[in-house]
């Protein structure tokens, strides 16, 4: 299986190249947002957006990215990578009051049935990293909300009819308590 993580120049990045490749068994290829075209990323079989700074217009190809291969290839959206997918699909993103960097807080799973919590306790710990959350009112149709926070802020999505998903905690972070086990759901479903 060919895995490419898109690496939106975030300090995180290789912890997630990390825990992918054990889950593998395998190396994946990594490419910065600015390195590579969307036509040389459609050559893979599976997608990770990477967490990254600043907001999804500013991540290089990212966003053509997911309007132009979200039909065909299974793409997992972290941090950065949740925020531009609903992004492309017409949501908006507020910048929070409070900033969580480094902070673990409660997710709770709205849809269990999603493949990315299968086996996964209802509500577990999570690393978040950021500063900015999707608006809930602007929440695009074709996307669904999959957990949130305590608080009511989106924390998973997953498009209703293709397969890309979205956390926007950071599965990789030693915080995340069912990081590698989301992780694993994607690339080995």
């Amino acid at each position: 299986m060919k895995i490419l993580i898109l690496d939106n120049y975030d300090s995180f990045t290789y912890n997630l190249v990390q825990m992918t490749e054990q889950i593998l068994g395998e190396r994946v290829q990594v490419a910065k947002n600015d390195e590579i075209s969307v036509a040389q990323a459609a050559q893979f079989d599976k997608i990770i957006l990477s967490p990254g700074p600043g907001i999804p217009s500013e991540a290089g190809i990212l966003k053509e990215l997911i309007r132009d291969l979200h039909q065909e290839i299974p793409m997992l959206g972290i941090c950065l990578g949740l925020q531009a997918i609903a992004e492309t699909f017409g949501g908006k993103l507020i910048n929070l009051h409070q900033i969580y960097h480094g902070v673990a807080s409660p997710v709770i799973i709205l849809n269990t049935e999603c493949k990315l919590f299968q086996s996964i306790p209802q509500n577990f710990e999570a690393g978040r990293y950021h500063s900015w959350a999707v608006h809930p009112d602007t929440f695009p149709e074709p996307l669904e909300v999959t957990a949130v926070d305590a608080d009511g802020i989106i924390m998973a999505l997953q498009h209703r009819s293709y397969n890309l998903h979205a956390v926007q905690f950071h599965p990789e972070s030693v915080l995340t308590t069912e990081g590698k086990k989301i992780i694993s759901n994607f690339l080995l479903d």
